[in-house]
């Protein structure tokens, strides 16, 4: 909340520890300005809806570091901000116009559709043309017209797994993972029942950071996940992005220290 000009939190020391059950204890929470904070860690999950970028305005007023920096986290939506690199996109469309939205189906015969401010594949969906619920779908999906979607030409290789990589300040962790779909699903989440397992870079994906590390880095995007399907990017995560776990522990890479180890050497 904002008080004075400042923005100050309800805050509670926490002790966390490695495991499902029982994994934090919080204490007593205080009121105190998040200047007296040597850093916020800002990672709330979508939606990105208004009571969000509310809270990244009032982050801009932290008096302090906050990571990741609320005005990129307000200007890159996870599905949009791809749009910047275009050279690793699969063809795609970004309208809430039916008619439109029916061509691009039309064209590629396959595609997904999915809002923009969603997550762990809320509300993504499978459409082909002889599917019919394809109007409904679409109808359901925008609104009536009213909400923009990206709709994405279907990658076949999501079959094999959608690569999930980290990277913090810019550079990429030495590992991976892909999130392979269930039998009965097409979605590479792991909350939609996807199953993870180890991966490593390939030179396309050390490219596509190449390009897009920079860019991360200049805004203040410290860590940051891309998904990757078939040597195209499909979403540049920025709000919460997940995986540093099991990429610790398929890899050997800890994600979550190498941040930390950054985060200490200050801005």
């Amino acid at each position: 909340f904002l008080r004075d000009g400042g923005a100050w939190g309800r805050l509670s020391a926490v002790v966390a520890r490695d495991g499902v059950e029982g994994y934090c204890t919080l204490g007593e929470p205080e009121e105190r300005p998040l200047s007296d904070m040597d850093v916020v860690l800002m990672r709330k999950d979508p939606p990105v809806d208004l009571e969000y970028l509310t809270a990244c305005y009032l982050l801009e007023h932290a008096g302090t570091w906050v990571v990741n920096d609320p005005i990129s986290l307000r200007n890159a939506n996870e599905k949009l901000y791809a749009l910047h690199f275009p050279d690793f996109l699969p063809p795609l469309l970004v309208s809430r116009d039916l008619g439109d939205l029916r061509a691009f189906l039309a064209e590629h015969g396959e595609i997904v559709v999915k809002p923009l401010s969603a997550r762990g594949g809320e509300g993504v969906f499978y459409l082909h043309l002889q599917d019919r619920n394809v109007g409904s779908i679409l109808e359901t999906v925008t609104g009536w017209g009213r909400h923009y979607v990206m709709a994405q030409r279907y990658l076949p290789a999501i079959r094999a797994g959608d690569k999930r990589i980290l990277l913090v300040d810019g550079v990429p962790v030495l590992g991976a993972m892909l999130r392979v779909p269930s039998a009965s699903d097409f979605r590479g989440n792991l909350v939609a029942g996807a199953l993870a397992v180890a991966a490593e870079l390939t030179d396309r994906d050390q490219e596509i950071c190449a390009a897009i590390g920079p860019a991360l880095r200049a805004a203040g995007l410290l860590f940051v996940g891309l998904d990757v399907i078939g040597g195209y990017v499909t979403e540049i995560n920025v709000t919460s992005p997940t995986g540093a776990r099991e990429i610790k522990r398929f890899c050997g890479v800890d994600a979550a220290d190498l941040l930390w180890q950054r985060l200490e050497q200050g801005r």
